[in-house]
């Protein structure tokens, strides 16, 4: 019949009609699915953490299912919450190519490092990137342990040894060598050893046995099991600066002890090498600013190569 309407029912429609994922859940999605943590994609998004949680619920309920689900050390992406990342990665595109011609990175990477590297290698690295893109902020924490098999908080980890993960990618950034080394002060002192088995007469400056969580680093043992422990710690800084004060023979990265003239390589035979390795998801690296830290990381150990594995010294922190 002309002229004859149907009156609208919204209940009606929305029985036929599924909501259609919003683009602001997906980018909160994206938040949460790179840190693993509500606080953290709160942080980064300036909102609270009630808008995560809700905006992450209206999100399940347009898509019909979990995107997330709760690990032991964060939320974790479901297959479906992957499918909807990578939707979330081209709405993110497609939103800075909108904002600026030249394309700029910004944002927060957090990343864990042992000391050494941190100090020598992350820092320049970073700093050298951070003046190409003054918005980007990276945070370095320091940690001599193993990569987390959870979710850690951390976009990218890097560690000592190669590690063993299923949903994170390793990269090997590079080697280093371990050697030992004495303070001239106390060669003054004590007769230098010649051979490994006069190390038994000196004390060992290394990593408190008890705390230590890399096997690659228990190394000790293998070349000088009745050396004594003078001064242990868990700070690699610590051993490099009690050797320098002839507090026994220190076992240290060349990168490290060959800055200080003051320390003596000795029994140049020995030598360790261990290598870095860097972890981060897939879903992480995917971030334009946690790609180009990793970038310069792997460029800073590669163009420091020759000084990481003793090869070239460098008595210039500068360097």
């Amino acid at each position: 019949m002309a002229g004859f309407a149907v009156p609208f029912c919204k209940d009606a429609e929305m029985s036929v009609t599924s909501p259609r994922p919003s683009p602001d859940d997906l980018l909160v999605l994206l938040a949460v699915g790179r840190t693993g943590r509500y606080v953290s994609a709160a942080e980064e998004l300036g909102i609270n953490h009630t808008t995560i949680s809700r905006r992450i619920a209206a999100l399940e309920r347009a898509l019909g299912g979990r995107v997330l689900i709760r690990g032991a050390s964060g939320w974790e992406l479901t297959d479906l919450g992957r499918d909807a990342l990578t939707a979330a990665e081209t709405i993110e595109s497609a939103v800075r190519s909108l904002t600026s011609e030249t394309p700029t990175l910004e944002g927060v990477v957090r990343m864990s490092a042992t000391d050494g590297f941190s100090a020598y290698l992350a820092a320049p690295a970073v700093a050298a990137l951070q003046r190409r893109h003054p918005r980007l902020a990276v945070e370095i924490v320091t940690a001599t342990r193993l990569a987390s098999l959870q979710r850690s908080g951390f976009d990218v980890e890097v560690v000592v040894g190669k590690p063993q993960l299923r949903r994170a990618r390793a990269i090997a950034l590079g080697e280093y060598t371990l050697g030992l080394y004495a303070a001239h002060t106390y060669l003054d002192r004590h007769a230098a050893p010649h051979a490994v088995e006069d190390l038994a007469a000196h004390p060992l400056v290394y990593f408190i046995d008890s705390m230590l969580q890399v096997d690659d680093l228990d190394l000790a043992p293998t070349f000088a099991p009745a050396m004594r422990e003078s001064i242990s710690s868990t700070n690699v800084f610590v051993h490099v600066e009690a050797t320098r004060a002839a507090a026994g023979i220190g076992l240290l990265p060349c990168f490290m002890a060959d800055r200080h003239p003051d320390l003596k390589r000795i029994l140049s035979e020995i030598a360790v090498r261990l290598t870095y390795w860097l972890v981060v998801r897939p879903e992480t690296l995917r971030r334009p600013e946690v790609a180009a830290v990793v970038e310069a990381l792997r460029e800073q150990v590669h163009s420091h190569h020759d000084i990481l594995t003793g090869a070239k010294t460098s008595a210039n922190p500068r360097e």
